[in-house]
């Protein structure tokens, strides 16, 4: 994306986001403010409605496919796990189709999704809601995925951002009549409440929040390029497949146990309570999450920290037990359990020792274990890395950081795009913003 395109952008969101911060309701001395009502599904202004899924909708299922109608090729046949990844505008790789034939047959005698339909996912993940764009054939499986035929008294855009507030979400959780698995079932959906403006306001409402979801969706599509960019430029520069201008000369191949040297994390005693609370970060591999971590879920006293070396900040860190390979830098001085390891002493470039081993294939130094590969001290000092001058080392990692800048730029971006689609919904869904002028009696 052009810098111009990245401040556009940006200015969209901060845009966005002053335009939802609004002052605090006045409220009367029942707790009510001004305008606004109290209803089953929170405060509502006064010119909403409420009403059930089932007075808007006609709500049922498809008619049974059984499995040996289905196909190879066709007319597409969707489960309950396709229509999730339509739910979050993924795109589907079919795998089942049914014929034609069958699909006019049912077109006639039970009809199919029309545009402004809606299916909800009612078993297992239950709740995610497709709203059917197009005239494009495709048909779905009975009554594992719940059918909202419109009757056009309501905008099916509109219920789709409703169904990612807690008080609908709420609701499909506790109609839920599954023992084993969760299940939304056609009764429950039309027991759902809604809140109700004109349709002109759901309308807007819905243009509104999708606007704000294309934003974020161009922004994944974005973070997800950018990474396939810098999985190709690993390879290519970690190998020494593509040489970076101005740099030439032989690769040589060096041992762990060559370049660092390897100490290992511990755990004090868990029946000793005086070793766990404030003081000192502790990681375990679950803490390991980004490429410097400066916290963890878990603190150690100055008492457990006597006789322990702590880890100094900068320092490089890896998982080297059950999820092997998880790496990053310590951001502040610390210590780890015995499942991980610290790279100190290097005669490397840290940076570009933490870019090699992402790519290193662990499972040809350690031992099977019950839940997987695990390794340990001596395994780990033969595990072996190619390595071209200490200048083409820093080169190499500096474009690299420079890639994964951008990428935790973008994901800034994204997630303060999903705070601010948040707040939009906090005040469009509940009518605190209204976007269309209010009904005057």
């Amino acid at each position: 994306m052009s810098e111009r395109n990245a401040a556009l952008e940006q200015h969209a969101v901060r845009d966005v986001a002053s335009a939802y911060r609004v002052a605090p309701l006045e409220l009367t001395l029942d707790g009510v403010p001004p305008g606004y009502k109290r209803t089953e599904v929170g405060l509502i202004p006064e010119d909403w409605g409420i009403g059930h899924l089932g007075e808007f909708y006609e709500i049922g299922s498809s008619k049974r496919v059984f499995r040996s109608d289905w196909r190879r090729y066709g007319v597409p046949f969707y489960r309950t796990r396709e229509v999730a990844v339509l739910a979050g505008k993924g795109s589907v790789d079919n795998e089942l189709y049914i014929s034609e034939e069958l699909y006019y047959t049912y077109a006639k005698k039970y009809g199919v999704p029309k545009p402004g339909d809606a299916l909800i996912t009612g078993i297992g993940t239950i709740g995610k809601i497709y709203v059917v764009p197009d005239d494009r054939k495709f048909y779905f499986k009975d009554a594992s995925i719940i059918w909202l035929k419109s009757r056009q008294s309501f905008d099916s855009d509109y219920l789709k951002q409703l169904f990612e507030t807690q008080f609908i979400r709420n609701q499909v959780a506790d109609s839920s009549t599954g023992t084993t698995v969760d299940t939304y079932t056609i009764s429950g959906a039309n027991r759902t409440l809604v809140p109700v403006p004109r349709i002109a306001e759901q309308r807007a409402i819905a243009t509104a929040l999708s606007d704000a979801d294309a934003l974020i969706e161009s922004l994944d599509r974005l973070i997800a390029k950018k990474r396939a960019i810098k999985q190709a430029a690993m390879q290519q520069l970690l190998t020494g497949q593509t040489r970076l201008p101005g740099f030439s000369g032989n690769w040589e191949t060096k041992r762990l146990g060559e370049i660092s040297t390897i100490a290992m994390g511990r755990t004090p005693r868990r029946n000793n309570r005086a070793f766990w609370g404030r003081g000192h970060v502790w990681l375990s591999i679950a803490d390991l999450q980004g490429k410097v971590v400066s916290d963890s879920k878990e603190k150690i006293t100055d008492l457990a920290a006597v006789g322990m070396t702590p880890i100094p900040k900068g320092t490089l860190l890896m998982s080297f037990k059950l999820s092997i390979g998880r790496l990053c830098f310590s951001g502040c001085n610390l210590f780890t359990n015995e499942a991980i390891c610290s790279f100190t002493n290097l005669r490397v470039d840290a940076q570009f020792l933490y870019y090699a081993l992402n790519r290193t294939d662990f499972s040809l130094y350690g031992k099977q274990a019950v839940k997987g590969y695990t390794l340990n001290s001596e395994s780990l000092k033969l595990v072996e890395v190619s390595l071209p001058s200490g200048e083409e080392q820093a080169a190499i990692a500096n474009v690299l950081s420079n890639m994964d800048d951008n990428i935790e730029a973008l994901k800034n971006r994204r997630d303060k795009a999903h705070r601010v689609k948040q707040g939009m919904m906090q005040q469009l869904l509940t009518g605190r913003v209204r976007l269309v002028a209010p009904e005057t009696a």
